[in-house]
């Protein structure tokens, strides 16, 4: 029993993530997809706030007149892998540009055209 910040010495602690429910191929795997080629990406779990800002993001995209597809990353190893902890998140191009608000259509546009020129 952990009371007071006090830990039992049969009570076994773990860094990762998810409380140690994922192995090296699947955090690998989550790696490997933080890193691929050139995309948009909003990281949630599938709320409303998340698909507003996937709304927005392909308004921004679309009045941009970018061609650009958008992930819905839903799994919590690959959002982990970014390091975001709040959601939902924004990533271009493998960079995390924000997390834990609901960006505007013209919020988006900046950060695209300043990300990507």
């Amino acid at each position: 029993m952990a009371l007071f910040g006090k830990k039992n010495k049969n009570e076994k602690t773990t860094s990762c993530c998810c409380g140690g429910n994922c192995d090296a191929e699947s955090m690998a795997k989550a790696e490997s997809a933080k890193t691929e080629g050139a995309s948009v990406k909003v990281l949630g779990s599938g709320c409303a706030k998340c698909n507003q800002l996937e709304a927005a993001t392909k308004a921004a995209l679309e009045q941009l007149g970018m061609d650009a597809t958008i992930d819905h990353v839903t799994d919590f190893s690959h959002i982990a892998a970014y390091g975001v902890m709040t959601t939902p998140a924004l990533v271009i191009d493998g960079k995390v540009v924000s997390y834990g608000k609901v960006l505007k259509a013209e919020e988006v546009v900046k950060i695209l055209q300043k990300v990507r020129g």
